[in-house]
Parts: structure tokens; C-alpha cells; sequence
């Protein structure tokens, strides 16, 4: 298994410590002037856990946060340590980006994940999520349940199942005109044109579709998959969660009228009434003109799930993984 470690180490040495033996130290097969650091834990098993260490002098500090896990069907675990406790909230500041045609602009938080300050050598993908206001704190979320995004997250990642990803949510202005036809073409140029811009000057983040995702439920969802659609080259990831689909929207005309577009789309409902029916039919239209079920698209359905918050927070972990599944 080869593990390779991104961190300046400014003078000191970084190492490895591995569940074969958390007393011994890993030495490095080689490092590079760009803060690569990279190793081999050499034997037959199908995974190992492991954290990286920094030593120096006589001082020895472990990285921050859950152990690592290396899988040998992987082959190369790219890790992105910190070695101070991180317990900003990054979240907690909203911001107010200009819109051209919205005169107070949109309201955005962004989460970052812990670490990110420190270690500068990270580029990550970013995730837009819409109806902001219930995704991170329950005080502003509708009927009080949000979707306790940052938890997931920290989960997924410690069970290598994600990638480290910047989160932008954002808050419609106008809810009903935001995320339906026509109004969500004005929104849609705004995330293209201004926020996109915004952040990408201001984060850290990993350019192009294949790193640039959108997600959203109820008349989210149907603004997600309009997002896609519409700028496949900017969005190259769709999530509709309970997607109110056919309510004042064209989608399924553009879907048979456009071909198919370089984008993955996941789909999903609860049942019964939570859009079951029309979500299925947009998922067959998809597969009928030219997206390949299980690979580009993906459609899901959850017996007794309801059209709420509660739901979509118990399983905003699977389109989660669909997005941006992997490790390292």
C-alpha cells in the first residue's frame, strides 16, 4: 500500500505510525520540495490505519483527528494532515454575495473542513447546497430540524468514504422564484457568473465539473438537476433529494431535447407521496437518452420516508458518497 502525505513540514520530519505497530516509526521512501512526503506500508493485508507524525527535535505530534485507513484496492492514500486542534465554527459566519440582478445579493455559509488553514497544500472539490438555512444550525431551520451537514461528513470521511469537500449553502432570496421556471435561470447565472467566481477566489478549491457538484431537495432538488443541465460544464454532479418534479418546470422536455450531457445525476424519494412517481419517471427518461443507470445515474427509493427535514438529513450520506465517494 503506498500512502502519500502532502504537509510542509518546515524543518521537521514527517513519518508514519500504522496500526501494524503505533510505537514504531514509518520512514519515508522519498519526498519532494512541494510538501510530498510519500511511503510504503509493505505487506498482504487489505487495509491498514495509520496517522501521520511530525517530528521535531525531541517533540513528536500526531495528526489531528481519526485515523487514516489505507485500502490496497485504492492504491494510493493521499492524506492532508494537521497537527493543531481545530474547533472553528467556519460555518457560523453568513455572508452576503452580490447578485447583479437581486439588489441585498444572497446569503451564503461555507464550510471548511478542520485542518483547512493549516495545511495550505489541500485543494478541494466544493458542494452547493441549496435552502442554506437548514443545513447547519437547527435555530434557523425550518421547523428547527436541520440536516447536521458538518457531522455527516466527519462520519463519511473516517470511513473513507468521501473526500474532503468545501460545502456553500446557500439561501434563496426568493424560494418559490429561485428554484422553478423561469426564475431559476436568473439563479442559475448567478451561481455560474458571481458565486462560482466568489469562492473560487476566496477557497482553496479543485477547478472543473468533475469537482463541482450541486444538491437539493423538494424544489432544491429540481434546481439541482436544472443546474446540471444547463451548465454541465461547470456542474458534473447532480443531487435530487424528493425532487418536486413537473411543478412549473421543463425538465423532462430538455432531457428528451438535449442529449445526453457529461453530467452524473443521483435521484431520489421517499414513498409513499414524496414525488416517487415523477422522480422514477425523470430517472427513465434519463436512462432512455443515453445515461447509464448504476454509473451515470443513480435512483433510489426509501419506503416510508417522508417529505422533510428529518428524512433528507438521515440520508443525505448516500447521495454524499455518490458525489464524491472515494479515499483519500
Amino acid at each position: 500500500m503506498k500512502v502519500r502525505v502532502h504537509y510542509e513540514a518546515d524543518g521537521g520530519t514527517i513519518l508514519l505510525r500504522s496500526d501494524r505497530d503505533w510505537d514504531a516509526d514509518v520512514e519515508p521512501s522519498g519526498a519532494s520540495r512541494d510538501g510530498r512526503h510519500d511511503f510504503e506500508l509493505a505487506d498482504d493485508l487489505a487495509f491498514r490505519y495509520f496517522k501521520p507524525v511530525l517530528r521535531r527535535g525531541d517533540e513528536l505530534l500526531w495528526a489531528q483527528g481519526d485515523n487514516y485507513l489505507a485500502l490496497r484496492s485504492e492504491g494510493v492514500c493521499d492524506a492532508y494532515p494537521y497537527f493543531t486542534p481545530d474547533d472553528a465554527c467556519h460555518e457560523c459566519t453568513k455572508h452576503v454575495v452580490p447578485a447583479s440582478f437581486e439588489e441585498r445579493g444572497y446569503a451564503v455559509r461555507v464550510f471548511v473542513p478542520p485542518g483547512y488553514d493549516e495545511n495550505q497544500l489541500e485543494r478541494l472539490p466544493v458542494l452547493y447546497m441549496h435552502d442554506g438555512q437548514n443545513l447547519f444550525f437547527p435555530d434557523e431551520a425550518f421547523g428547527g430540524t436541520h440536516w447536521d451537514i458538518v457531522t455527516t461528513l466527519r462520519v463519511l470521511r473516517s470511513m473513507c468514504l468521501v473526500r474532503r469537500m468545501i460545502v456553500v449553502g446557500v439561501y434563496a432570496c426568493d424560494r418559490m422564484r429561485d428554484y422553478t421556471s423561469p426564475g431559476y435561470g436568473g439563479y442559475g447565472r448567478f451561481l455560474v457568473e458571481e458565486l462560482l467566481p466568489w469562492i473560487d477566489a476566496r477557497y482553496r478549491t479543485l477547478g472543473g465539473p468533475e469537482h463541482t457538484a450541486t444538491l437539493g431537495s423538494s424544489l432544491g432538488g429540481v434546481v439541482s438537476l436544472h443546474l446540471g443541465l444547463g451548465w454541465p460544464d461547470v456542474f458534473g454532479h447532480v443531487a435530487c433529494l424528493s425532487s418536486t418534479f413537473g411543478y412549473r418546470d421543463d425538465l423532462r422536455e430538455r432531457i428528451t431535447g438535449g442529449g445526453k450531457q457529461p453530467v452524473r445525476v443521483y435521484l431520489d424519494s421517499g414513498w409513499p407521496r414524496d414525488n416517487y412517481e415523477a422522480t422514477r419517471e425523470v430517472a427513465d427518461l434519463l436512462e432512455h437518452n443515453g445515461w447509464e443507470r448504476g454509473r451515470d445515474v443513480l435512483h433510489l427509493a426509501f419506503p416510508h420516508a417522508k417529505h422533510d427535514e428529518t428524512a433528507w438529513a438521515s440520508r443525505v450520506h448516500v447521495p454524499l458518497q455518490f458525489l464524491f465517494g472515494r479515499c483519500g
